[in-house]
């Protein structure tokens, strides 16, 4: 494949990836915005602190406090003191926030679905073999 070729077919990918998740994030998920589905999808993980959790999301600090701030309030994130640094909170997922987050993943999935609807038996099976190539290539 040419570079010229290969340039062409990385734009599209982007341009169709970027548009799925776009999507995907505001067109299923009314019930949290989508940085706060982010937040909660990273604590899901595993406990981390606000400074943490700013840092894998790339999102400063004080964006970050607000963010965590409205989760605390909905019930969907705990915030306790560190173990071992008095100067630190540690965020924990509630029960709540993992229903949460499993109920906005169906109703992401549901939303796919509804669009997959359409397809032929071929069309699924092409769709499937990108899908794990995508996945593939991403894991590099």
């Amino acid at each position: 494949m040419s570079p010229t070729t290969t340039t062409a077919l990385a734009n599209d990918l982007r341009i169709a990836c970027q548009r799925v998740s776009r999507r995907v994030r505001f067109e299923s998920s009314a019930e949290l915005p989508p940085h706060q589905v982010s937040a909660l999808s990273n604590l899901r993980r595993g406990s981390l602190t606000p400074g943490e959790l700013a840092e894998i999301e790339r999102v400063s600090a004080p964006s970050m406090t607000k963010t965590v701030n409205c989760l605390v309030e909905k019930g969907l994130v705990t915030r306790d003191d560190h173990p071992d640094d008095g100067r630190c909170k540690v965020l924990t997922l509630t029960e709540s926030g993992l229903a949460t987050l499993d109920r906005i993943a169906r109703a992401r999935d549901n939303w796919m679905d509804d669009l997959l609807d359409g397809l032929t038996a071929d069309e699924r099976r092409l769709l499937r073999e990108a899908a794990d190539l995508l996945n593939r290539v991403l894991e590099r």
